[in-house]
């Protein structure tokens, strides 16, 4: 398989693993009766049966008739699902969820979903059991991977930041006391030169304060820091080294940017493209560059749900553009042997659709948009791109095309 197909097959692993996070989020119990079990692939499937009969044993102590059957329940439904694995689980392990969730009016529905090879390995067993579920070690897995420190200053102020994955994170700013050029009346000009010089030293010291308290206990964990600002400034900075000495050896890159204010580090993560390459808002931007490049020229861009519908079923589009944020389903109406087409938020009731004769008819069915959509662009050799909203053409995609585009191959006029 090549890299590219890797990538696209492992985005939709990750969209698939995140769209059960979100649901089971949702799910809550009354009492501590939804339980999780974290499974490492290197532990053995008899020693976690021999765990849940254990904790089944031990539920019979719980007061609460209600609970306690819940409990044991949960336990009994991930014994039988574990007889359907070896002597040891799949690649990267198993995350097992099972218990009574609320379903409204005092009644109960018994939940069970089962998560093999997730993103990152399991790295310990785990047994949890509480109101919700526990999903907070694989969202850990799904976060952006990319840890970057961003310094931007000039000899008036500085912004210290970070690039989590796509997301630039301002956190500590600093204004200089350094005077202007000119001179006030009545001092030398060597001794006004002298304190001007003794002003920017402790100016950049107090900023390498800032970066040193913000990056020194991440710096094992950064992928590097990029410094940016006007020269001579930023190379003033690096060469007198006033930054810890574990970080200027983390320093991958300086750029001259225009403004040092918080919009600077946002700057500076631009400038720094060819450092970030691999970073995927880098990606995201480019792609969302060259769709609003060829929506411009109007002929090899598609977006909308149905013209980027029919342009997949066609085989035009190169890359099929989804927003992160969308959360929709598809209903699909059969009007006298015509597919018709709704998209509806997925927490909303399925609606009776109003066919071109004005016939009223109830769905055909309903799926998840992105899957059906992607389910297409596979069958068509199209690439799938999620993109995030944390940067300005990211946040356009979900708000003025409905989170759903495409790079076209050439021209259709659809």
């Amino acid at each position: 398989m090549s890299s590219d197909a890797e990538e696209a097959s492992e985005d939709r692993r990750k969209y698939e693993f995140k769209k059960v996070i979100e649901d089971l989020r949702e799910f809550e119990g009354s009492g501590t009766q939804l339980v999780t079990i974290y499974i490492p692939e290197d532990k053995q499937i008899s020693d976690v049966v021999e765990h849940v009969i254990t904790e089944h044993s031990e539920a019979s102590n719980i007061k609460s008739k209600q609970t306690r059957t819940n409990v044991q329940d949960a336990l009994t439904s991930i014994k039988d699902r574990l007889r359907y694995y070896g002597n040891f689980p799949p690649d990267n392990g198993i995350v097992m969820f099972s218990g009574a969730v609320d379903s409204g009016g005092g009644q109960t529905n018994m939940v069970t979903k089962v998560l093999e090879s997730p993103p990152e390995p399991i790295q310990s067993f785990r047994y949890h059991c509480d109101s919700n579920f526990l999903t907070g070690p694989l969202e850990d897995m799904l976060m952006d991977k990319g840890l970057f420190g961003l310094v931007v200053l000039d000899r008036r102020e500085a912004n210290v930041g970070w690039l989590k994955g796509k997301r630039v994170e301002p956190v500590k700013s600093a204004s200089s006391l350094v005077p202007g050029k000119q001179r006030k009346g009545g001092q030398s000009a060597q001794r006004f030169a002298r304190l001007r010089l003794e002003a920017i030293d402790n100016f950049y010291q107090e900023v390498a304060g800032m970066a040193n308290d913000l990056f020194v206990p991440q710096r094992h964990d950064m992928d590097g820091i990029l410094v940016g600002g006007p020269s001579p400034t930023k190379d003033e900075f690096l060469d007198g080294d006033y930054l810890h000495h574990e970080l200027q050896d983390l320093v991958v890159g300086k750029f001259d940017v225009a403004y040092t204010d918080e919009s600077g580090l946002y700057d500076i993560v631009d400038a720094g493209q060819d450092v970030l390459a691999d970073q995927e808002v880098i990606k995201d931007k480019k792609q969302m560059e060259e769709f609003f490049e060829k929506l411009h020229r109007g002929n090899e861009s598609t977006y909308g749900f149905e013209p980027t519908r029919k342009n997949l079923v066609m085989g035009s589009v190169d890359r099929l553009l989804i927003s992160e944020d969308l959360r929709q389903d598809v209903v699909i109406y059969d009007c006298n042997g015509n597919e018709e087409y709704e998209l509806v938020d997925h927490r909303h009731n399925t609606p009776t659709h109003e066919c071109e004769d004005g016939t009223e008819i109830e769905a055909e069915s309903r799926e998840d948009v992105i899957e059906f959509l992607m389910d297409i662009a596979d069958q068509r050799g199209t690439e799938t791109k999620f993109i995030s909203t944390d940067f300005e053409k990211g946040e356009q995609l979900y708000d003025a095309f409905g989170g759903i585009a495409g790079i076209l191959r050439y021209s259709t006029g659809v």
